[in-house]
């Protein structure tokens, strides 16, 4: 079993001119020796201090939305860690970071080893374009970032968001896992796979 840390960073998310106060789950996962952190969100001295003194092997962003990336350059420069993101987010990456790249690609059924574990990327678009979870099954947990929470699906409605295309990957990506599997997400509480697919027929009837 893998161990996952999480910890809580405060800030603001800006998306097509407006802004919100957001508070955003960082994920450690690893083990006592190296981890990686999913969403470096806001500020990167708390996160820096939850990892303990562990080599970083990577910092993992689960989209591009600035609330889940803007402490990843200066954690990046703290402890040489790489930066991944799924390449259709680049248009979003580039409005924190316009003169900077990400260091490597996200894509779909990718591994990421750490710690003697394997997290699994499952490209989710919808939410974003380049949106993703990672699936840990050994700690029957999945990792969703802004695609699935406690009580339905990530918002849409805003620049490079679909509802359609944002229920297509929750049906067909993260359904399709087991039931017990825990849902660890990017704001709010955890949840799981089987108790959020009850409610697919009632985000479906919401479809135009």
């Amino acid at each position: 079993m893998a161990r996952i840390d999480h910890i809580t960073t405060s800030g603001v998310f800006s998306l097509d001119g407006e802004d919100f106060d957001v508070e955003n789950n960082v994920w450690i996962v690893g083990d006592d020796r190296e981890v990686v952190v999913l969403d470096a969100a806001h500020d990167h001295r708390p996160i820096l201090e939850a990892l303990g003194g562990r080599r970083l092997k990577a910092i993992v962003s689960t989209h591009g939305h600035n609330d889940h990336i803007n402490a990843a350059a200066e954690l990046a420069d703290e402890t040489g860690a790489p930066i991944y993101l799924h390449p259709d987010d680049t248009m979003l990456w580039e409005v924190v970071y316009p003169d900077r790249r990400v260091d490597n690609s996200l894509a779909d059924g990718q591994t990421i080893e750490v710690g003697g574990s394997e997290l699994t990327v499952i490209h989710t678009p919808g939410h974003s374009p380049g949106g993703c979870c990672l699936y840990l099954p050994e700690n029957r947990v999945v990792f969703s970032g802004d695609t699935l929470f406690h009580g339905g699906p990530g918002a849409t409605g805003r620049s490079f968001s679909s509802y359609d295309q944002i229920l297509d990957s929750i049906e067909h990506r993260l359904f399709t896992l087991p039931a017990e599997t825990v849902v660890h997400t990017g704001h709010g509480e955890s949840t799981s796979i089987g108790d959020e697919a009850k409610s697919l027929p009632d985000w479906r009837s919401k479809q135009d």
